[in-house]
């Protein structure tokens, strides 16, 4: 399963955020990976030191590209310059797939930088599937969107955010990168079961996990990527594993960054939990809200 059409047929394990703190230790210590997720907007460009860390990197590591300004829900026709910068990076890349996120960001031309969410409507779902295509066809590789972490919600919505991503990605025929952190925010901040979510979303599209730190507030959690990842967040990901199969995780800690030793570190906890899918059939969950307690990580090389 974890092998599929949305990532390309690849079999990646486990992966880091490439971050300009960590680029010296990377190049000079050259530590074992499994592969780099690059944030493809801070590479679109002619020449200059990003490009020559990213063809370094390129020489020893696979690389998969991340975007944060597709705005799949946004009513804009998609900037075809934008998506020819994108195209060309991509083939600098050799990236397997891409992926951006399932929300919107700019109005005529202008951005707002933010990843916005979008009403659960089906005529929203069908303009935002419409534009997936006609983006994957343009740059001629796999896309999975991501969930992300939302802290409003609009009165129009017609179904659940779970529902609204399954009728996104089965009518773009395109993947998922499950941003299990993100489910588990969303669900604090909205009070809905992050476990009905998991259950409720098609398996088989899902080509990559993303797990995170968040920050819990009196009345809201917010995803702040800046700590490692909470224990709630680790037993929502073993069910996601059971549900989706031993599918390329990616860390993601982006503020307050330590060194790349302990964000390394952090990462390859999440190697305790790839082989307990097989414990039971893919697809069989557990019961709902309830998931394998935390064990301690092992010491092992990406």
């Amino acid at each position: 399963m974890p092998a599929n059409p949305f990532n390309n047929h690849t079999d990646y394990g486990i992966g880091i955020g490439l971050r300009v703190p960590h680029y010296r230790h990377i190049l000079e210590k050259k530590p074992v990976v499994d592969w780099f997720e690059i944030i493809s907007e801070n590479f679109m460009v002619d020449a200059g030191r990003p490009l020559e860390v990213l063809d370094r990197i390129l020489e020893q590591y696979r690389v998969v590209q991340h975007g944060v300004s597709m705005y799949f829900g946004s009513a804009d026709k998609p900037n075809r310059e934008h998506l020819k910068r994108l195209k060309t990076l991509v083939k600098r890349t050799n990236t397997p797939w891409l992926s951006d996120h399932l929300c919107w960001g700019s109005v005529d031309g202008r951005y707002t930088h933010d990843l916005l969410p979008m009403p659960y409507t089906f005529a929203v779902a069908r303009h935002t599937a419409a534009k997936i295509r006609e983006i994957r066809d343009f740059v001629e590789v796999p896309i999975c969107v991501e969930n992300v972490s939302s802290y409003a919600e609009f009165h129009q919505s017609e179904m659940t955010e779970w529902e609204f991503l399954s009728e996104v990605v089965e009518m773009a025929d395109c993947g998922i990168l499950l941003d299990v952190n993100n489910i588990y925010v969303s669900s604090k901040n909205h009070g809905f079961d992050p476990y009905a979510y998991l259950n409720n979303v098609p398996h088989h599209r899902v080509g990559q996990l993303h797990i995170a730190g968040h920050t819990k507030f009196k009345k809201y959690i917010l995803d702040t990527h800046d700590h490692p990842v909470l224990d709630p967040v680790w037993q929502l990901y073993a069910h996601a594993i059971r549900q989706c199969g031993h599918t390329a995780t990616l860390l993601e800690w982006d503020d307050r960054i330590p060194s790349f030793d302990e964000v390394h570190h952090e990462a390859l906890k999440a190697t305790q939990f790839l082989g307990d899918q097989t414990a039971r059939p893919v697809g069989t969950a557990d019961p709902i809200g309830k998931a394998d307690p935390i064990r301690k990580a092992q010491p092992v090389a990406a």
